[in-house]
């Protein structure tokens, strides 16, 4: 490890904790909503926007400034509204304008914000614009979409444009065909789900339209959803082949981080954003290109404040396959991320997301840890203490702090309501029908990789439906079967229990209170990652020019007599995941002795 004088250590937080670097988006909480699982006060099965402003005052306490609610406008729901029909109004299943307008009011009294999710990759089938567009080949609107002939085989058998798989259905084509005007149109992720023409300015600026109108009735800003796919490669070419059993390939080369990205994002910077004080925050999948990041977040890009880089969430996948596949990791793999994008910003002033969960995603402890009954604690307070104190905006998916996990393995696939685990399934189906062991395999995949996972209800109580719902009520999707352990409730009771040892809910407030109070150095402050090759021990420094800290974790089940501070002298040991009555009997010499999943923090001499 290298050494670092005093001088050096100013000089290298200069850049990032001086004044003029500070952003409050940058120091946030954000706390993501998933309304349909979140709370329900209508009592019919279905989370709404009442049940989020129930809970605004549980949220102010566990340390959340900005709220971020996926998608709650208008919609058929094919894709659990991410497919949407009126960006200017509210499913009657989540309320009324009223109600958010009611939501925004509240949140602000309370020194909050609120974050909308805007999709403009694409739109429901059902939205007024598409509607019009597949009514005939000379609809004004035509054009407003992604429409081609199709192809034909060397048999005369009509085929896609060209062999682009569909991101929700890895095995299908990614375009569908409209009888109406004998074309097919792009919808990348369902059928229900056309893509937009952004390369049309009247689509452009009908996007524009949409922000104004959700930050003129005081939203604070958006995520916005896949927004590096709205620049495709006009010439629509095949994917090379990657899946070699699969006839549709991924086309993410030609439809990720296309040609005139960095132009509409820029657009929408410029026109909309600019007039506005906003957090935004990209979802950027397939993208590892440093220099294109940098584009997208760098202090003088004039396009987004961040994206969610996928490396993490990444790291079980096959490299190079479909996100179904079970990919085996350690804490090495883990490490090169974290150093990579915590150096990436710091070198090339650009600004970090952190996040481990989303409803994209199965549940953090159940996928880098191990959560069964004797663990899930440990390894839900160990992902709290890495994101803790890492530098970037910290995102917190709900009931992450609760350590909610994956459903059971004993749940059958008739339990997973999502459309990308349904046609996981479907496929698997068709593909081995007669394969026992196969299909064995394809649960296992569901149940670790599933989006369902993190879909079932919040588990408020061990009261009936875990307070979710009232009971004789069916909940639109099964609470997990843990919910009589596994509650807010039983947690807050516990918060600070004799023995030392903190409830997750606890722990997770702690963790973003001193983060808070040592800003300087968890959000602004330098990074050093510690003993790299370490294969089970994630280790790093985090200073700034008045104070340093190391974070250790202990990322296998086994004990482990680890040796890789080097030349960093801990002072004391001031958090830690297990009892921490005994943390000043804790070693802080050149051997530590780490317990499976144990994490600690300490203060740096």
């Amino acid at each position: 490890m290298q050494e670092h004088s005093h001088d050096q250590e100013y000089r290298a937080c200069r850049l990032y904790v001086g004044t003029d670097k500070h952003a409050w988006w940058k120091e946030a909480v954000v706390y993501q909503i998933y309304p349909a699982s979140f709370l329900d006060t209508n009592n019919d099965g279905w989370g709404d926007v009442p049940g989020i402003t129930a809970k605004l005052d549980y949220l102010k306490d566990l340390g959340v400034d900005v709220i971020w609610v996926s998608p709650i406008y208008k919609s058929p729901q094919a894709d659990m509204g991410y497919d949407i029909a009126d960006y200017e109004d509210i499913d009657p299943s989540y309320g009324t304008l009223a109600d958010v307008d009611n939501l925004i009011k509240e949140v602000k009294s309370r020194g909050m914000k609120l974050v909308m999710d805007l999709v403009v990759n694409h739109t429901s089938d059902q939205h007024a614009w598409f509607l019009e567009s597949r009514s005939s080949k000379e609809s004004p609107k035509r054009d407003w979409y992604i429409w081609k002939k199709p192809k034909y085989d060397e048999q005369g058998n009509r085929q896609p444009p060209n062999n682009w798989a569909m991101i929700l259905g890895e095995a299908n084509s990614a375009w569908t065909w409209d009888e109406t005007t004998q074309e097919y149109y792009l919808s990348l992720f369902t059928p229900e789900q056309p893509d937009l023409n952004w390369e049309n300015p009247d689509v452009r600026e009908a996007v524009h339209n949409v922000l104004r109108f959700w930050l003129d009735r005081g939203a604070a800003g958006f995520r916005m959803d896949v927004i590096n796919l709205i620049s495709k490669v006009q010439e629509f070419p095949d994917a090379p082949i990657k899946v070699k059993d699969h006839k549709y390939q991924p086309g993410d080369k030609y439809y990720a981080n296309g040609p005139r990205l960095h132009e509409y994002l820029k657009d929408i910077r410029k026109n909309v954003l600019s007039k506005y004080d906003t957090i935004t925050v990209g979802e950027m999948p397939f993208v590892r290109d440093e220099h294109e990041i940098i584009k997208v977040v760098g202090a003088t890009s004039g396009e987004l404040n961040m994206i969610f880089a996928f490396d993490l969430v990444d790291i079980d996948n096959v490299p190079g396959d479909f996100k179904y596949t079970l990919h085996n990791w350690d804490a090495r793999d883990l490490k090169k991320i974290v150093n990579r994008l915590q150096r990436l910003m710091l070198e090339r002033d650009g600004w970090n997301s952190l996040f481990v969960e989303n409803h994209d995603q199965p549940r953090s402890v159940s996928r880098y840890t191990n959560d069964s009954d004797e663990w899930r604690e440990y390894g839900a307070k160990l992902l709290c203490l890495m994101q803790t104190t890492l530098a970037g905006t910290l995102y917190v998916y709900q009931g992450e702090e609760l350590g909610m996990r994956n459903v059971p393995t004993s749940w059958g696939p008739e339990e997973y309501k999502d459309i990308e685990s349904i046609n996981f399934w479907k496929k698997y189906n068709e593909m081995y029908p007669d394969d026992e062991q196969k299909l064995q395999l394809g649960r296992q995949i569901l149940q670790k990789k599933s989006r369902d996972n993190a879909r079932t209800p919040v588990q408020w109580s061990a009261g009936p439906n875990t307070g979710f719902t009232e009971e004789g009520v069916k909940p639109w999707m099964r609470v997990n079967d843990d919910y009589k352990t596994v509650n807010a409730e039983a947690q807050i009771a516990n918060a600070k229990p004799s023995e030392g040892t903190l409830s997750v809910h606890a722990f997770w407030k702690r963790g973003l209170e001193n983060r808070k109070m040592h800003k300087d150095v968890f959000v602004y402050g330098d990074f050093e990652l510690i003993d790299p090759e370490h294969p089970k021990v994630v280790a790093y420094r985090r200073w700034s020019k008045d104070e340093s800290f190391v974070t250790v974790l202990n990322f296998s089940g086994e004990n482990v007599e680890w040796t890789g501070l080097g030349d960093v002298k801990v002072a004391k040991w001031v958090a830690g995941n297990y009892d921490e009555t005994d943390l000043d009997q804790k070693a802080t010499g050149s051997t530590i002795e780490l317990r499976p999943w144990e994490g600690l923090l300490g203060t740096v001499e």
